[in-house]
């Protein structure tokens, strides 16, 4: 009776770890021709990673700081449909960023979204553990099938990403949105610096309110309205381009010098595109150090006579706005008084929403 037991015992061991190698057996993975990329203007042939941010030929034109960020996936996404019970993802990051003030599923995490037929709805995050990484996204679905959409990481380099769903379900992608993108260009905040997800940067916030791409060059510490930027992101066809680069001008000086001449070299492509220019962001410390409350509005003044000359110039289809609110009037909106919280995320995006929708940008 023993003997007839411990074979039972073995015998159920084999058959589940049989199902346990059927299970792993049909989950298949898939690659990039089974998504659509987007958020980034250049085509795969011009990188050297197809989730880099400039092309290859970029990297003689800017500064090597900006060409290393450049690298980090802020702000793509990709999409593609399925009607699988399950998906998984694989990613892997080149350099497993940590930092003392962003979470690590900010830094090199993914977000998994789908299309509930009003909008984009949040799902879930893959939480990384290294450089190497695989999670159960979602299961138990039906087989209805479905658009999902992924953010990838803001501040890390992505080497690989693949897609995991059923063996017997298909996985296609969908059309490329075909609206003309809006492009922005600036700081740490505009990469994303501190969102929690990379689905709470506020270019990703707007992309998904407006089903529409919004290009990220965002580049930490290095938002300095360089003349590169300026000619490589003028080759872009955009709907509008923001540019938010105040937060690293540091000194007024820097913003009167360069940002005439960053407008005239985008105006030479892109001679009509409206061309918006974000004001400074007050720190939150910056309403008690005297030195450097004096120091920002000096530095936001700059911004403004910059403005002016060019509209008594007669430049046409530029604006200004007025960054003093943009995150309300409580100032909890950051994690360090300066780089945005999730809060801070969504009340930005709002408000660019509003300002843009107030002077006819957008409908």
């Amino acid at each position: 009776m023993r003997y007839h037991f411990l074979l039972l015992i073995l015998f159920t061991g084999v058959l589940f770890g049989q199902n346990k190698r059927i299970e792993s057996n049909d989950i298949r993975f898939y690659g990039p021709k089974f998504f659509c990329l987007e958020g980034t203007a250049f085509p795969d042939s011009l990188k050297q990673n197809r989730y880099h941010r400039l092309p290859a030929y970029a990297q003689k034109l800017v500064r090597e700081p900006v060409w290393e960020l450049s690298k980090s996936s802020a702000g793509l996404s990709i999409r593609f449909k399925t009607n699988s019970k399950i998906i998984k993802a694989k990613w892997e990051v080149v350099n497993d960023l940590k930092m003392d003030h962003m979470p690590e599923t900010g830094i090199k995490g993914i977000d998994l979204y789908y299309k509930n037929g009003k909008g984009w709805q949040y799902v879930n995050t893959g939480r990384p553990t290294g450089k190497s990484n695989q999670q159960t996204l979602i299961e138990n679905m039906t087989t209805a099938e479905r658009e999902y959409l992924i953010f990838l990481p803001l501040y890390d380099e992505l080497k690989l990403l693949e897609i995991g769903v059923d063996a017997e379900s298909s996985i296609v992608a969908p059309d490329k949105n075909t609206q003309r993108p809006i492009v922005f260009y600036g700081t740490s905040i505009t990469q994303g610096g501190c969102a929690s997800r990379p689905g709470m940067v506020h270019t990703n916030i707007m992309s998904r309110k407006l089903d529409r791409e919004v290009l990220n060059f965002g580049f930490s510490g290095n938002g300095t309205m360089d003349k590169s930027i300026a000619e490589l992101i003028s080759m872009i066809d955009a709907e509008i381009y923001i540019i938010e680069c105040m937060p690293n001008m540091l000194i007024s000086e820097n913003v009167l010098e360069r940002t005439i001449p960053l407008v005239d070299i985008m105006r030479e492509k892109q001679p009509t595109t409206p061309i918006v220019f974000v004001g400074l962001f007050p720190t939150a410390y910056s309403f008690l150090n005297a030195e450097l409350f004096d120091e920002s509005k000096k530095l936001d003044n700059a911004l403004k006579t910059e403005f002016q000359k060019m509209i008594d110039r007669g430049y046409d289809n530029l604006f200004y706005l007025d960054g003093s609110s943009a995150l309300g009037d409580d100032y909890e909106g950051t994690v360090d008084g300066l780089h945005f919280t999730d809060l801070g995320f969504l009340r930005y995006a709002n408000f660019l929403l509003a300002e843009l929708k107030d002077n006819k940008l957008l409908d």
